[in-house]
C-alpha cells in the first residue's frame, strides 16, 4: 500500500477524532525526524499507523491479542487499552503490509515506552504525546524540549505519565519505569 492508500483506509476505519490525532502524530513525527536527523518517511508512516488498533472494543482487543500470540502480563490484562499498541504493530504488518522492523517497534512501544528504544520509537512516542490536539498543563514545555533534546523530553513525558497514572490510582507499566530509569542513568553518567 502507498502512504495515501493507508491514509484513506485509516480514514474509513477510525473515528474523525482519532484520524485527526493520527495525522497530527504523523506530522509531528515528521517535524521531530527532520529536527533530529531521523528517517522522515518512517516517522510519517509510523505516526500515521500508531493508533490503527486504538478503537477496537475491549473484547476484541483481548481476543485479537490472544490470536496473535501476544504475551500479556497482569497489567495488560487489567488495562486492556494498552493492548492496542502491540496489536497495532501486528495489524500494520498484516493489513497494511509494513515489514520495516523499526516502524513495527515504534508502533508497539508508543503507549508505555521502555528501555533500549530506537530513535524512531522515541520520536513516535513523543509525537503521540505532543501533537497539536493534545492539551494538558506542561505540553508547551514538552513540545519545546522535544525540539532540542529527545532524551530530556522522554524523561519529562515519562514523569508526566507516571504522575498522571498515580493520580488516577492506576498501574504503572514496568517498561515505563525501565525506560525512565535507563535515561536517568545515561544522563547522570
Amino acid at each position: 500500500m502507498t502512504f495515501q492508500q493507508i491514509k484513506q483506509t485509516l480514514k474509513h476505519r477510525l473515528s474523525a477524532r482519532r484520524f485527526e490525532h493520527s495525522v497530527g502524530v504523523s506530522e509531528t513525527a515528521v517535524q521531530l525526524a527532520e529536527r533530529h536527523s531521523g528517517d522522515v518517511e518512517k516517522a510519517r508512516l509510523a505516526g500515521l499507523l500508531h493508533d490503527c488498533a486504538r478503537e477496537m472494543p475491549r473484547n476484541t482487543l483481548l481476543h485479537t491479542a490472544q490470536s496473535f500470540g501476544i504475551v500479556m502480563g497482569s497489567i495488560e490484562r487489567r488495562e486492556l487499552a494498552l493492548l492496542h499498541a502491540p496489536i497495532g504493530a501486528r495489524l500494520a504488518q498484516t493489513i497494511y503490509g509494513i515489514t520495516d522492523p523499526e516502524i513495527i517497534a515504534a508502533i508497539a512501544a508508543h503507549t508505555v515506552g521502555g528501555p533500549n528504544l530506537g530513535q524512531l520509537s522515541v520520536i513516535v512516542y513523543l509525537a503521540d504525546y505532543i501533537e497539536p490536539t493534545r492539551s494538558f498543563p506542561g505540553v508547551d514545555k514538552l513540545r519545546s524540549l522535544a525540539q532540542t533534546n529527545l532524551a530530556a523530553a522522554m524523561i519529562e513525558s515519562y514523569d508526566h505519565s507516571i504522575q498522571y497514572i498515580i493520580s488516577r490510582g492506576g498501574l504503572i507499566h514496568p517498561a515505563t519505569v525501565e525506560g525512565r530509569n535507563e535515561l536517568l542513568l545515561q544522563r547522570d553518567n
